[in-house]
């Protein structure tokens, strides 16, 4: 239940009938990670996002000089490591648990699947990641543009 609860919270899914949350529900997987921990490292490939269920995750990135900046806190219900599913390319960033944290894992696997059977809900789980990453981009250069003031 508690895995329908954080999906059915979450702007990701916005838009989608009780029966598209549900199964994504069901898809999925619950992975628990200690305060330090790394979900995954700037660099690898990219397969999977992740939706917060609880604690705090930190989002870094290496600077020219190697050193770990960070980008941002996340909390429940955010989500992270969607552009690799878009883009495919390698993970842009580093995030790892700030705080105990729980989290749920979905795959691209796990997206495909779901497109399979729920072709209008997959639509607006794509239309909700551009928008999201619209707003992020957007904010982004809000601060891009008060540094340069």
């Amino acid at each position: 239940m508690e895995k329908l609860a954080v999906i059915s919270s979450s702007p990701l899914f916005e838009m989608l009938s009780s029966t598209e949350l549900a199964y994504l529900a069901e898809l999925a997987e619950q992975r628990r990670y200690d305060a330090g921990e790394s979900v995954f490292e700037e660099g690898e490939l990219g397969d999977s996002l992740y939706v917060i269920v609880r604690g705090e995750v930190e989002v870094v990135r290496r600077d020219s000089g190697g050193a770990s900046r960070p980008l941002t806190v996340l909390t429940a219900p955010d989500f992270f490591g969607e552009m690799s599913l878009i883009d495919k390319e390698y993970r842009s960033a580093t995030v790892r648990a700030r705080t105990e944290a729980v989290l749920l894992r979905l795959t691209t696997q796990n997206l495909a699947t779901f497109r399979q059977t729920h072709r209008d809900g997959f639509t607006f789980v794509v239309i909700n990641i551009a928008r999201i990453l619209s707003a992020r981009v957007r904010e982004a250069n809000a601060r891009l543009t008060a540094r340069q003031a």
